[in-house]
């Protein structure tokens, strides 16, 4: 007899759709790494992670490069496009997946920084700088050329 099919919690991917994922269960300990090899790899401040067990990661589209950071470290991501998708402690039954590459972002919270050794000292005012809308500074012609080609945040 079969196991029945388990309900998709959360989809995300790429941003040019050549790799899509299906979480089969919530994903929890939500983060952000400083570590120098996150940053990097995200060509950001740091990374933000949320993981699920290996199982409940299916791939629906595509699959990832690997790149092994370190010994003890793979990270996922789209041949095509670059976007960073995974990051895996090797032989961990867990996988951790980029907040940002998830369909609906904003439903995850991180809840504690790593690395903090590395944290780069411009990450302390980032929350008090001036902000605008990309409709505030862009005209209309700027706006209908930046029409995004992106996968959008679904299939």
């Amino acid at each position: 007899m079969s196991s029945p099919a388990r309900e998709t919690v959360m989809t995300g991917g790429c941003q040019c759709g050549a790799v899509r994922y299906a979480l089969k269960s919530e994903p929890t300990e939500a983060s952000i790494c400083h570590c120098r090899m996150c940053q990097k790899a995200f060509g950001n401040y740091f990374s933000a992670l949320t993981g699920v067990p290996m199982g409940d990661l299916v791939w629906t589209r595509g699959e990832p490069g690997i790149f092994k950071s370190s010994e003890a470290v793979e990270r996922g991501f789209c041949r095509d496009c670059g976007t960073p998708l995974t990051f895996q402690y090797v032989g961990q039954d867990r996988i951790n997946v980029s907040i940002g590459s998830l369909d609906e972002p904003a439903r995850v919270t991180p809840e504690v920084q790593w690395g903090i050794e590395s944290r780069l000292p411009a990450f302390a005012i980032l929350h008090t700088l001036r902000g605008a809308t990309t409709e505030d500074v862009a005209t209309p012609e700027d706006l209908a050329r930046m029409k995004s080609r992106q996968h959008p945040d679904h299939d």
